[in-house]
């Protein structure tokens, strides 16, 4: 891939267009068999679950297609009073090779997404799915054979020494997306060759609730972003902090609603799975540490597990200690942690005084403290009065901060971030910079000291 980059380093505006077209009517083509190749991986995935990752995916592509031509064009900058007779501009060139770690859990956006964007930059890419999604991966690996040469884009597979591997390759730019804890590993791995990275990782997104707005509508839109792909999304609301006089409100209004959606509990063939044996268990292991230290874990309906198909609904633990286990891992799966509080200043610092979450949600009219909320919680994105829907917003970066990640991509953030910005001095006959090192006074050199 290195080799064919070099000998093509500037693939053309109408090569890139031609093969997210292409991209899009495959993706569209094929919508039913990358559905049931992810029921098939999670033993269990509804088609709702898939479509919300699908339909954004060539969202991306379209939006991609709109703005590339803008995109690409020089960026014209001021040269300043030293250099009258030159001119400057950023041209955005393609950084060569960009690899892409991608991750189980949505699995189609968090691939297709960064390779759209890397492809509009004028990139090759390599790709590395999950092992745990081998179904979805042969059915992309078909699609994207039919879009693209192999030294244009290859989807490879394999476990953790296949990653190890792949991390370690002197890519040009490297694409992360999966835990913090295996985040750090691949920026290792990346640093042995300089290779920038971008990384999107997760952490404890909070839901902070106060008493301005009625509990049906709070409950109505955090349903929607807890129980999507049954809470197993990196900005996943992990858990809720809310005023102590609305908790029972809460509860009850939660139970009302999740039976509208699934009102078969875990037999509900809209409800998805847990993707494998190993994240069930280790949900599973969540509630066991709740028991043992007496949190009150309340299941939002009566059929709540089936461990055969590793599903579960949703369950509540009431004022989980800030030190216990649920407390302290992220959650990603259908478990939700209920912090009370008397006064939302403890929010607020609660929040600050932990690691920065991937996203944050406020649910609140109170214009005063969604201020404060913007100004000063630090997050990759924050949501006010709704949930997760930032990812999908196009034309804005989608990114964490600190633990929860580093860098950006979507939109012309993604474009910049997989193009190398770089700057172009062009001078014309005369330069006048030359009269600062000529010896003796002159009235060139005069006029620019007075300049400064």
């Amino acid at each position: 891939m290195k080799k064919a980059y070099s000998l093509k380093p500037m693939p053309s505006y109408e090569e890139r267009i031609t093969h997210l077209k292409k991209l899009k009517k495959e993706l569209k083509d094929n919508v039913e068999e990358l559905s049931l190749a992810l029921n098939l991986d999670f033993k269990g995935r509804s088609m709702q679950d898939t479509m919300l990752e699908l339909l954004p995916s060539i969202n991306n592509i379209d939006y991609t297609i709109a703005h590339l031509k803008e995109w690409m064009l020089p960026s014209p900058r001021h040269t300043g009073d030293l250099l009258p007779s030159s001119k400057v501009e950023v041209v955005y060139q393609p950084k060569g090779v960009v690899g892409i770690i991608s991750t189980w859990n949505a699995p189609i956006m968090v691939t297709i997404n960064p390779l759209t964007t890397a492809i509009a930059s004028g990139n090759r890419v390599m790709i590395k799915m999950s092992e745990f999604t081998s179904n979805l991966n042969f059915c992309l690996k078909s699609i994207l054979e039919k879009v693209f040469k192999q030294d244009e884009v290859i989807l490879i597979e394999g476990e953790v020494e296949i990653a190890q591997e792949f991390a370690s390759l002197p890519f040009d730019h490297l694409l992360f997306t999966g835990s913090t804890a295996v985040g750090k590993l691949i920026m290792k791995s990346a640093a042995e060759n300089l290779t920038p990275v971008t990384l999107e990782l997760g952490g404890k997104s909070p839901v902070v609730i106060d008493k301005t707005l009625p509990i049906t509508k709070v409950v109505e839109r955090l349903m929607i972003g807890k129980n999507a792909n049954n809470g197993q999304l990196c900005i996943a609301p992990d858990y809720v902090m809310i005023h102590e006089d609305r908790l029972n409100e809460f509860i009850r209004e939660y139970h009302q609603q999740y039976r509208n959606y699934f009102p078969k509990g875990v037999f509900d063939s809209q409800l998805t799975s847990v993707a494998n044996k190993r994240q069930f268990d280790r949900i599973q292991q969540l509630l066991e540490d709740a028991e043992d230290n007496d949190f009150q874990i309340i299941p939002v309906h009566e059929d709540s597990i089936d461990r055969e198909v590793h599903r579960m609904v949703t369950h509540m633990v009431i004022n989980p200690s800030p030190n216990s286990s649920v407390m302290t891992q992220e959650v990603f799966g259908p478990v939700l942690p209920i912090i009370t509080y008397k006064k939302v200043e403890e929010c607020i610092t609660f929040i600050v005084d932990r690691p920065r979450p991937l996203a944050c949600y406020l649910f609140s009219d109170n214009i005063d403290l969604q201020e404060i909320f913007k100004a000063n919680i630090h997050s990759g994105g924050l949501c006010i009065n709704d949930t997760i829907f930032h990812a999908s917003v196009d034309d804005a970066p989608f990114g964490g901060i600190g633990n929860s990640g580093m860098g950006a991509y979507h939109g012309k953030e993604g474009f910049l971030t997989f193009s190398h910005a770089k700057t172009v001095l062009q001078t014309g006959e005369e330069s006048i910079v030359k009269y600062l090192f000529l010896p003796g006074e002159n009235e060139i050199k005069t006029q620019l000291l007075s300049q400064l």
